[in-house]
């Protein structure tokens, strides 16, 4: 096991430190190795220092213009940073150089979010969705740019999907109450702001969405 296998090790058992000299030293034995870079640049964020982690991520993409995770780690830390266009053009590069994974899919159409671009999110999203089905997160943030462009029936399925997979998403139920309400099945939205209610006691719009259907 080299250097780099190790500290990964170590930082699987959250042994930061050990990994840390684990990694400079692999960086002094081989200066050019795009790798050590990023293994240091995913201690220091996993620490809080970010900016010093992004320096390293770019170093390891001066070294690698290829090194396709420098690019979505420093996606992530710009994301954190809430500088979205920085965020995003990462997320794309990472992707241009083969970074083809659910979670750069996820997190790039997260940042268009952000952006106020759903429309264009969904196709990132969906991606996310069929190569990790198991992702409740990415099942939600789907279902809403989904409710988004009035797609109703498919939203519906992505936010069941995500209550499947972590029933105590108060948020997915909400949005299932909005959904059904949309269609006009009074009793389902209303079993569905309840059971956001329950997880969730104080889900304002929930409370709200609760007491529209109940006038009713």
């Amino acid at each position: 096991m080299d250097k780099n296998e190790k500290g990964i090790q170590l930082m699987k058992e959250g042994k930061w430190e050990e990994a840390a000299g684990l990694f400079m030293k692999a960086i002094e034995d081989n200066p050019n190795d795009a790798v050590s870079y990023i293994n240091f640049g995913n201690v220091l964020s996993a620490v809080g220092e970010n900016d010093k982690a992004l320096k390293f991520f770019q170093k390891a993409i001066e070294i690698d213009e290829n090194a396709a995770t420098a690019y979505y780690n420093a996606g992530n830390l710009y994301f954190e940073n809430e500088q979205l266009e920085e965020a995003k053009n990462m997320f794309e590069l990472a992707m241009r150089k083969g970074l083809h994974s659910s979670d750069n899919y996820f997190m790039l159409g997260l940042t268009l979010i952000q952006l106020e671009q759903p429309k264009l999110a969904l196709p990132y999203l969906q991606r996310s969705v069929e190569l990790n089905g198991d992702d409740a997160e990415a099942r939600f943030q789907f279902g809403l740019c989904l409710a988004n462009q009035e797609l109703l029936d498919e939203a519906i399925k992505q936010f069941n999907a995500c209550v499947e997979l972590d029933p105590s998403h108060a948020d997915a139920y909400y949005n299932l109450g909005v959904a059904y309400g949309f269609k006009e099945d009074g009793k389902k939205a209303l079993d569905m702001f309840e059971k956001a209610l329950e997880l969730q006691p104080d889900h304002l719009l929930a409370g709200y969405g609760k007491k529209l259907i109940e006038k009713e």
